[in-house]
Formats: C-alpha cells, sequence, structure tokens
C-alpha cells in the first residue's frame, strides 16, 4: 500500500509539471478568418431553373443556343470579362458539333487566380432510364446545378461591395455529357468521347499562358440529400485543396453532405484540367463509393423535383467561403 501511495502521488506531481511546462508554451495564433458574403440558395436555384425551362440544353438545338445566350448576358450584366472559345468536336457516332467553352473572369489583372468550373450542356439520351431512353435529360442537377451554383457565386461578388483578393475565372465547359450509350455493346475507346469541352480547353487555353493557384469542379451538386466523397483523381492531383475545401465544408456546418470518405476516380472535367493544363483541380461530385451515381443519373429522374436548395447551400457557401479566404 505505502509504494502505491507514493507512486500516485509521484503521477500527481508529474501531471501538474507538464501542466505547468504547456502553460508556458507559445502557441502559434489560429489563422483569422476574413469576412465573406452570404451565398442565396434561393437564386442559385432560380438559375436552375431557368437552364430547365430553356429545355434540354443539348448542342445543336434551340436550348443550347438560349442557354448560351441567357449565360452570356448576366455575366456581362454582372460586369465580368466574358468571352467564348468556339470550337468543333466529334461525337461517338459520327457527328461534328459546334461547341463553345464559356468564359467568364473577374479582376483579370490579379496574378493569383482561383478557377472555377461547370459544365453547361446536358446529355442526349436518356440511357440510364427504363423509358423514353432516346429523348435527351432536362439535367437539372447534371449540368443546371453547378452552373446554377456559380452564376450565384459571379452574382453575388458583383452585387457586393466586399471583394475576394484573388482573380477568379469561371469556365463553363461544353460536350461534356455526351458519350456513349450506357448498354452500347460495341464501344470505340480509341479517346474519350465526353468531358469535350474540358479536353479542348485544357489543350489550348484562351490564354497560352494561363494558370491558376488551383481549381474546383462542381457537378452533380443539387440533389436533395447529396452526400459528397472524397473522389480519387481529387486527392491525387490536388490533395492539399481536397482537404482545404472539406475542412471549410466541416467548418461552415455541412460535413452530413462533405464527407471524410474516399470514392473512386471519375473521369471528369477536372481529370483534364490536371493532367494537360497542369492545374490542380478537384471534383466535388454526388458519387458514392458504395452505390456510385444516383439513380437518377442519366434518366429522367433529373428534373427540379431533385434540386434541394439545401444542398445547393453547402456547396455554393464552401466555394464562395474557400474563395474569400485566399
Amino acid at each position: 500500500m505505502k509504494n502505491s501511495a507514493y507512486g500516485f502521488l509521484l503521477l500527481i506531481a508529474l501531471f501538474w509539471a507538464c501542466s505547468g511546462e504547456k502553460a508556458t508554451e507559445t502557441r502559434a495564433p489560429e489563422k483569422e478568418l476574413k469576412p465573406y458574403p452570404e451565398f442565396n440558395a434561393d437564386s442559385a436555384y432560380a438559375f436552375v431553373q431557368k437552364q430547365v425551362d430553356f429545355g434540354p440544353r443539348v448542342p445543336g438545338t434551340q436550348g443550347h443556343q438560349d442557354t448560351k445566350e441567357w449565360i452570356l448576358s448576366q455575366l456581362e450584366q454582372w460586369e465580368w470579362e466574358v468571352q467564348t472559345q468556339d470550337f468543333q468536336a466529334k461525337t461517338y457516332d459520327g457527328l461534328t458539333w459546334d461547341l463553345s467553352n464559356i468564359i467568364a473572369s473577374f479582376q483579370p489583372e490579379a496574378s493569383k487566380r482561383i478557377l472555377l468550373a461547370a459544365h453547361w450542356d446536358t446529355r442526349r439520351i436518356a440511357d440510364k432510364d427504363t423509358e423514353r431512353i432516346d429523348e435527351p435529360i432536362d439535367g437539372a442537377n447534371d449540368g443546371g446545378s453547378g452552373v446554377g451554383i456559380l452564376m450565384e457565386i459571379a452574382r453575388t461578388i458583383a452585387s457586393q461591395n466586399l471583394k475576394p483578393d484573388v482573380g477568379i475565372d469561371i469556365i463553363l465547359f461544353d460536350g461534356e455529357d455526351d458519350g456513349e450509350p450506357e448498354n452500347a455493346r460495341v464501344r470505340d475507346n480509341s479517346q474519350i468521347w465526353w468531358c469535350l469541352g474540358s479536353q479542348h480547353w485544357s489543350k489550348n487555353k484562351h490564354e497560352s499562358n494561363y494558370t491558376a493557384y488551383y481549381g474546383i469542379l462542381v457537378d452533380l451538386v443539387g440533389a436533395k440529400g447529396a452526400k459528397f466523397y472524397r473522389e480519387g483523381y481529387s486527392r491525387n492531383f490536388a490533395s492539399g485543396i481536397l482537404k482545404k475545401v472539406w475542412d471549410n465544408a466541416h467548418q461552415l456546418g455541412h460535413s452530413d453532405y462533405f464527407i471524410y470518405k474516399d470514392s473512386p476516380e471519375i473521369i471528369d472535367d477536372h481529370f483534364f484540367v490536371n493532367r494537360d493544363a497542369g492545374i490542380p483541380m478537384i471534383d466535388i461530385i454526388e458519387f458514392s463509393p458504395d452505390l456510385g451515381f444516383g439513380r437518377y443519373h442519366h434518366t429522367h429522374l433529373d428534373n427540379m423535383e431533385l434540386i434541394d436548395r439545401r444542398s445547393l447551400q453547402a456547396v455554393g457557401e464552401t466555394v464562395l467561403f474557400t474563395v474569400y479566404q485566399e
């Protein structure tokens, strides 16, 4: 008993000694957060609705042309520097499409730049559906949600006195959502038949010497109950940016959406920006490591009934916050 009591007293003495040492340590001050404006999910939702109202945005259709004119007019109204990158691309079934990447720049003179991206076209078939398979989809989430969020970010920056300290470029890629049907018996693996706009831009930048500190791609970001996992190519090419964005989301209270769990690699627009353009870019995308894409993917369920303002808020606020902390 005597030896046990001595040991207990010794532990107490050591505890207080260690506590005293810690109290005198100089701790690095926590980084002060920069102020940032509010993200308006209602406005982002309205921008998604506006795109769907134009109809499917399949290249070569009136809906595609009307949407392009609307996007350009809005960005110009908000006094962003706007241009299009017009080009032609071959499709998997031998068509030649006239495509346009839409590029908008804020503070184009700034040397430090952040690249935000989405795709503005929609799929011309509903090949994962059981009916109306040959008809184009609304693409409310697959295309529309990402564009809606970036349009709201552009509007917010333009309308606020509070501006970010970096330059921002928004690129809306065209021709992303094509590619061979899901059930195609024969496939041409000579090239990748989707992400046509990002493939072109990554090898033919709108400015030959263009670069960005990092990029964020938003795709499939507006569905009810969406969960975003750490996608494989994002981890491989831009792990530090991925951690920053996911940590920011948790700090903002969006941990139900941004999950600290890994998902497989997805060949999306960010893959080509990373590989060919040399810009580290992550992909915020709803793709479960267990279930893959949601059941709405490439079906007619991808409509406005799927879109939830809370998902738009989680992603939009996280991206806006991230940009303003630079």
